[in-house]
């Protein structure tokens, strides 16, 4: 998605001035953009999220309120694996022409997991289906923030109210492939629904969402951190479960699948991981629809349509 706003370092450091500016003094740099936001490096330890578009400005709120809920059963059932908290709030500035809230949170060292080889991943895939086992509970308290694209009903999803986005991402899908991933498509359909209690989801856990910290004179490669809970909600895990095939290869989601029924006690079930395919095609395809904007998330939409579709 094209931004609404060009977010560069001398914005991030104008609003630190304005809002924060015991932290002005810090070295910044622009990290990352990414669908949503820019993050602009504060310095070693920090990190500006700062959004990009109209529409997705909320999510930052979404995340300041939803973290501080989270991290307490995550640190526990997932030791070792780190979360984004918000520990500075940013407010819209009219007199810098910046209209949305944003946050500083803490940075997180590794490298995002897209950057790696798909076959190094399976050396930390069961570490992730523990912490997405434990992230998946329900939701206590007050409800989580509200999100209607992601843990609904696939029927809710605009891929199955509208055949002509459809149709738009089944054509970003290999010619050869196309009546594989229909036929995957009508099984996430035909799938039981979840009846289950809303259970908190990430929303968007795709490998450019994922830390890793590389192993050194070949050691394996360790889970370091998830990232960007902009997206979070309550509802269906397999939401959240469709990022398996985007991550790994078969050896590896069959690892990340057994830690999640060893930390749960039980497998999610077929009709979960049917509408976890489901998924998969949703956000393989949406990782292939924004070529020149994002062309880091080409190869993460096309290692997940051929590890969906041919089950590599």
């Amino acid at each position: 998605m094209r931004a609404d706003l060009d977010v560069t370092a001398e914005l991030a450091h104008a609003l630190l001035v304005e809002q924060h500016p015991d932290l002005a003094h810090l070295p910044l740099r622009v990290a990352a953009h990414g669908w949503d936001n820019v993050m602009v490096r504060a310095g070693d330890d920090l990190v500006l999220r700062l959004p990009r578009r109209a529409a997705a400005a909320h999510l930052v709120e979404h995340e300041r309120a939803a973290l501080p809920r989270l991290v307490p059963f995550l640190a526990t059932a997932a030791p070792g694996v780190s979360v984004p908290v918000p520990v500075r709030a940013g407010r819209p500035s009219p007199a810098l022409g910046y209209p949305w809230t944003w946050s500083v949170t803490h940075w997180a060292d590794g490298v995002a997991a897209l950057a790696t080889p798909v076959s190094r991943r399976s050396a930390w895939a069961a570490a992730f289906g523990t912490f997405l086992a434990a992230l998946h509970r329900p939701v206590d308290g007050a409800p989580a923030p509200d999100n209607p694209l992601r843990g609904v009903p696939l029927d809710a999803r605009p891929e199955a109210r509208d055949p002509d986005v459809l149709a738009q991402r089944l054509e970003l899908v290999p010619p050869a492939l196309r009546g594989t991933a229909g036929q995957v498509w009508e099984a996430a359909l035909s799938a039981a629904p979840w009846t289950g209690t809303p259970v908190w989801v990430h929303g968007d856990p795709h490998p450019g969402n994922v830390v890793v910290a590389p192993g050194s004179a070949g050691a394996p490669d360790r889970l370091a951190a998830v990232v960007d809970f902009g997206d979070v909600t309550s509802g269906d895990p397999a939401s959240d479960l469709g990022a398996l095939w985007l991550h790994f290869d078969a050896a590896g989601r069959a690892g990340c699948r057994a830690a999640i029924a060893a930390a749960r006690g039980a497998d999610w079930g077929a009709a979960t991981w049917a509408r976890a395919r489901g998924w998969a095609l949703v956000y393989a395809t949406a990782m292939l629809s924004h070529p020149d904007e994002h062309p880091a998330l080409v190869p993460v939409g096309e290692h997940g349509l051929a590890a969906l579709l041919t089950d590599r």
